[in-house]
């Protein structure tokens, strides 16, 4: 299973994501998406130095997070059954036009 989508399973779950940066962000997961952006709701945003800041409403780039701590309470063996169906691979599909030999741009030379 995919790191996104065992994230997306997480809504209304209380966690604690550490980003990049090195500040911390405590909330409940409101969502994610499939590019990991993370929505959280009744957040504590601590930025390292600084007092901690009381939110609403935040949404941090998937690409910025480091770490997501979930709390031991999370019952991880039903979360990471995959769900997904997979889908039988179907054999090699033949190559189009401008493949192989002779492609689209290699014109024909003409004979005199």
């Amino acid at each position: 299973m995919r790191l996104v989508r065992f994230l997306m399973k997480l809504s209304n779950e209380s966690v604690v994501v550490e980003l990049k940066n090195s500040t911390v962000v405590a909330g409940t997961i409101t969502g994610v998406d499939v590019s990991m952006n993370t929505h959280m709701k009744n957040v504590k945003f601590t930025v390292k130095g600084e007092p901690p800041v009381s939110m609403d409403h935040l949404t941090i780039r998937g690409n910025n997070v480091r770490y997501v701590i979930l709390p031991d309470s999370i019952p991880l063996d039903t979360l990471l059954v995959d769900d997904a169906k997979r889908l039988p691979k179907l054999g090699k599909v033949a190559a189009g036009r401008g493949r192989g030999r002779g492609g689209r741009g290699r014109g024909t030379a003409k004979k005199r």
